[in-house]
């Protein structure tokens, strides 16, 4: 009787254990939590295509970024984006030539092509050279006796040229004949003898300003006024 009871309680114990055992075995992991999708903000973006995206109120094509605010039209494989128009080129404005005097200038001047040779023979070479080195453009020196006026910074770009005059003390602007250019050496604004001398003189201390006009070949023109301390060398 005896071992039949603790044959009972031993029974009762190890169908516990098991029960346990198998309970924290079995026991399930956390469910699996999808993220919500993100709420759109209204600046998604669409791909149309390699390199091509829409969207946030901007164009991107091919690298490039179009304001989708203030852009007219994109370009996109020749052609025009959906909903755009192609708009004219304003048409240029006249030059303005009221601030030169036009008597000077010589009758019958024609542009040149503007075609870069590489040898500084049109204004769209040369004029970026006079551009930059303005206060180079003439000098005055003391020397012998006198005021010597110089424009050998002139004569050296002369080839993109038409004409130039100047103007010595206020005295009325005179045209200064330029050199032909030597198209035959590759430095074609060489100055050769035969070219005479790049300056003139002048009563020692005379001059104080010097006013010069330049007409360069494609029809544009410029004008500086010097004053004699500015443009003094040794």
């Amino acid at each position: 009787m005896i071992d039949f009871f603790f044959a009972m309680v031993a029974a009762s114990l190890g169908g516990g254990g098991q029960q346990d055992a198998q309970t924290t075995l079995a026991a399930p992991g956390p469910a699996a939590v999808q993220a919500p999708l993100a709420q759109s903000s209204g600046t998604a973006s669409v791909i149309i295509g390699e390199n091509v995206t829409i969207g946030s109120s901007s164009v991107i094509v091919g690298g490039g970024l179009l304001d989708g605010t203030s852009t007219q039209s994109a370009s996109e494989g020749g052609g025009l984006l959906a909903g755009t128009t192609e708009q004219a080129a304003p048409a240029a404005p006249a030059p303005d030539t009221s601030q030169f005097n036009m008597d000077v200038v010589p009758a019958g001047l024609t542009a040149d092509p503007q075609t870069p040779t590489g040898k500084f023979t049109t204004a769209a070479e040369v004029k970026p050279i006079m551009d930059a080195t303005r206060g180079n453009w003439v000098a005055v020196r003391e020397y012998d006796g006198g005021d010597l006026v110089y424009v050998t910074h002139i004569w050296g770009w002369r080839c993109g040229m038409h004409a130039m005059a100047i103007s010595i003390n206020d005295e009325p602007l005179r045209d200064w004949p330029l050199p032909e250019c030597h198209m035959k050496y590759t430095t074609p604004s060489a100055i050769l003898e035969e070219d005479g001398l790049p300056f003139e003189r002048h009563a020692l201390g005379s001059v104080k300003t010097i006013d010069v006009q330049i007409v360069y070949d494609d029809l544009t023109m410029d004008a500086v006024r010097f004053e004699r301390g500015n443009i003094l060398i040794p």
